[in-house]
C-alpha cells in the first residue's frame, strides 16, 4: 500500500508542478486553489508512505515521478524541447526509480 500511496503522491506532484504554470504567478484563483490542494495532498500521501518506506528511497522516487511527469507534460503541453539528450536524462531518472524500487524492501 505504501508504494501505491507514493505513486499517487508523485502524480499529484506532477499536478502541482504543472499547475504552477497555470496559476500565472498565483493570479488566477481556480488554478491556484487546485495547485495548493494538489500540493497538500501530495505531501500528505508522501507522509503516509514514509510510515513504512525509507526516507531517502521514498523522497527520491517521489521527486523522480514528479520530474519525469513534469518534463513529459512540459514537452506535450508547452512545446519544450524533446531532444535526444533530454530524453536520455529522463530515462536515467526512470532507471534510478526502478533501481531504488528493486533494492528497497517493503
Amino acid at each position: 500500500m505504501a508504494w501505491f500511496l507514493l505513486f499517487v503522491a508523485g502524480l499529484l506532484e506532477v499536478g502541482w508542478a504543472v499547475g504552477l504554470k497555470y496559476t500565472e504567478g498565483f493570479t488566477r484563483p481556480l488554478p491556484t486553489v487546485l495547485t495548493v490542494l494538489s500540493m497538500a495532498a501530495s505531501l500528505a500521501l508522501l507522509g503516509l508512505a514514509l510510515r513504512t518506506l525509507p526516507l531517502g528511497t521514498a523522497y527520491a522516487i517521489w521527486t523522480g515521478i514528479g520530474t519525469i511527469g513534469t518534463a513529459a507534460l512540459g514537452i506535450a503541453l508547452f512545446a519544450e524541447p524533446a531532444d535526444a539528450a533530454r530524453i536520455a536524462c529522463i530515462a536515467l531518472i526512470v532507471a534510478g526509480i526502478v533501481g531504488l524500487k528493486l533494492v528497497t524492501p517493503a
